[in-house]
């Protein structure tokens, strides 16, 4: 892993901004280089902080019928439910953009938290084998091109809590929870070794509530004690942080 980029700004409609210049890039980039544009979606803010997507002229240049979309962490309700990773996505964006139905990966509905956790990772493992999505050469994994990942004001990421075992999967490439501190408890995450298979991983974070896990993160004691989830996030690609003014309020 190549050393982070960080972006401080000084609002976050200027992260905002920042962000759609640096998806749209990166669209064009995937799109003629493969073909197509693998993206994981988090929950939270990140989907309101997509919006200039939504406006010219980007709306308009993007080639969103090579899209793919994936999600980092989903809650386990249906997907019309209010705390659904997918309904907050298809409410705020999916549904404003012409990316095909088919092109959007969202959970199984009526299953288990393992079951559902077993099904979307089977789902990833047969789009590696007829080659809609890449693999990585390190660590066998699938190698999704841009991750969106957003944080909590814990450090946590995803659904990988600091003080989960979840956090220290190895093998699996999805796995479940039914205990997740923050409610509903039943949720499937992304485990570390496929996020950190990711070409691009897009850390976005704002608002003063995650200054200190910024600033645990980044700061200058960034490798002292036992590190927040957030500080797991190294991917094989980059990393790139996008950050507020009220979230690096902590740091020097």
């Amino acid at each position: 892993m190549s050393q982070p980029v960080i972006h401080k700004l000084e609002a976050e409609s200027h992260v905002a901004d920042a962000l759609a210049t640096y998806i749209a890039d990166l669209s064009a980039k995937f799109i003629a280089a493969n073909g197509s544009f693998s993206v994981v979606l988090s929950g939270g803010t990140l989907i309101d902080t997509l919006r200039k997507l939504l406006e010219p002229p980007y709306i308009k240049s993007i080639d969103w019928s090579k899209w793919l979309i994936f999600f980092l962490d989903e809650r386990v309700v249906p997907l019309d439910h209010p705390d659904s990773n997918y309904k907050l996505a298809y409410d705020g964006f999916l549904s404003k953009v012409p990316i095909p139905k088919s092109n959007i990966y969202p959970i199984k509905e009526n299953l288990s938290p393992e079951e559902a956790a077993d099904e979307y990772e089977q789902h990833l493992k047969q789009l590696v084998a007829n080659n809609t999505l890449k693999t990585s050469p390190t660590t066998g994994f699938a190698k999704l091109d841009l991750m969106l990942v957003g944080m909590g004001p814990d450090g946590h990421v995803a659904s990988l809590f600091c003080w989960h075992f979840q956090r220290f999967e190895k093998k699996k490439w999805v796995t479940f929870i039914t205990d997740s501190p923050k409610p509903p408890p039943p949720r499937i995450t992304f485990t570390f070794p496929l996020i950190n298979s990711a070409d691009q991983i897009a850390m976005v974070v704002t608002g003063e509530d995650a200054a200190d896990a910024v600033k645990v993160a980044l700061g200058e004691h960034a490798s002292f004690g036992y590190p927040l989830p957030v500080q797991k996030v190294k991917p094989e690609g980059k990393l790139t942080w996008f950050l507020d003014s009220e979230a690096t309020s902590g740091l020097k």
